[in-house]
């Protein structure tokens, strides 16, 4: 990564984002905004990537020799770079490779800080570390930062515009799903990486009191922001906060197979339409995967048709519903598990409770595992 001297207008293109994300109800913290004048974007940003608006906006290639202007613009956009693709395997700045890290779109980077509250003297769990930006965040809002990152090139790069920026971090390679064993305890755990279960190491690694905010990627549906705060007996407790998609932590990346071969399959008809249970509402999808954390979803779609495709994380089960242009939709199933069926009366019983939004639904996280609750966490959503 070369390092780019400020151009004559970095400040005012940190100002102007800072008006931006303050229009879209981020930055509510004035300590942020000077953070991102502390900690200029640029001296993170790759020379070539792929910029990847969280908005409206093209995707494109960015290279800051060739096209110095769009690559400047890029950089002080809320857009994310993609900054390594296929785990350094491909090209990440052609934009056709699954995207293995980035530099994160700082509207979704300040929206977590702000959940995240940190306080000057705060000693930080941050896991994926990527370019290294929201670590010097941290730092210049006063933490002290330990930072785990489990690809040593990303962490070599991400030491090296560190220490170039003049930010002392601890940069560590490893797996954070173990968080930092031996190090004592922290302050808060900030996650950089999607987690579809929320590693209790990191629970064990925080002081009571202290929050652990991380992008909740389910199996089912969109992913979710969540704040825990960890309680003096061992667990954390808190709420969905807002939407997240950010990249898999590696040690629980996985993906939805489904046979080609139909054969065995048992077909049915349903008048739920299937496109309406997985595009309705958040809360739906914190119902659904609440109760059914174990079944994964994809859909596929064109001009004129729709199709939900789930599966069991174990394998076992999968179906396949048709969005037809009758009151009848066609349902495949095949495996001991019925799906779909599963997955309606889910859906159907998030109906009953009154249709509740999102910021009804919280996690509760132990020694014994992660369940969803919602209103309180007495009430545990349960199959």
């Amino acid at each position: 990564m070369t390092q780019v001297p400020a151009g004559p207008d970095a400040a005012a293109r940190v100002d102007a984002l800072a008006d931006e994300l303050r229009a879209q109800g981020h930055l509510s913290d004035p300590r942020i905004r000077d953070a991102l004048h502390a900690v200029p974007r640029h001296m993170f940003a790759p020379d070539r990537g792929w910029c990847a608006p969280d908005g409206p906006g093209p995707r494109r290639t960015i290279d800051r020799v060739a096209d110095p202007g769009v690559w400047w613009d890029a950089v002080y956009s809320d857009a994310s770079i993609v900054t390594q693709a296929a785990d350094g395997a491909a090209d990440p700045a052609a934009g056709v490779a699954e995207a293995t890290s980035s530099l994160s779109a700082p509207g979704a980077v300040v929206a977590f800080l702000e959940l995240l509250d940190v306080r000057p003297g705060d000693h930080v769990l941050e896991i994926g570390t990527g370019t290294g930006w929201t670590a010097a965040l941290l730092t210049a809002l006063g933490a002290d930062v330990t930072t785990v990152e489990i690809d040593p090139a990303v962490a070599a790069g991400a030491e090296e515009a560190l220490t170039v920026a003049g930010f002392e971090v601890r940069v560590l390679v490893g797996d954070g799903s173990y968080g930092v064993p031996g190090s004592g305890v922290f302050d808060s755990v900030h996650v950089t990486c999607g987690v579809t279960r929320i590693p209790y190491a990191w629970v064990q690694q925080t002081r009571p009191g202290g929050r652990i905010v991380a992008p909740w990627m389910p199996e089912f549906g969109e992913g979710h922001k969540v704040l825990l705060t960890v309680t003096d007996d061992g667990r954390a407790i808190g709420r969905l906060m807002g939407t997240a998609n950010f990249m898999m932590l590696r040690a629980q990346r996985g993906a939805l197979r489904v046979p080609d071969d139909m054969a065995g399959a048992t077909e049915t008809t349903t008048r739920l339409d299937p496109r309406r249970v997985v595009s309705d509402d958040y809360g739906a999808d914190a119902a659904i995967t609440g109760t059914l954390p174990d079944v994964m979803a994809a859909s596929e779609s064109g001009v004129r048709r729709f199709e939900l495709v789930l599966a069991d994380v174990a394998g076992t089960s999968w179906a396949r519903v048709r969005r037809t242009g009758g009151a009848e939709h066609r349902v495949l199933q095949a495996g001991p598990r019925r799906l779909w069926e599963e997955v309606a009366d889910a859906y159907l019983r998030w109906v009953g409770w009154g249709r509740p939004e999102r910021s009804r639904f919280g996690m509760a996280l132990g020694s014994d595992g992660q369940v969803i609750w919602r209103d309180d966490p007495s009430n545990v959503i349960t199959p």
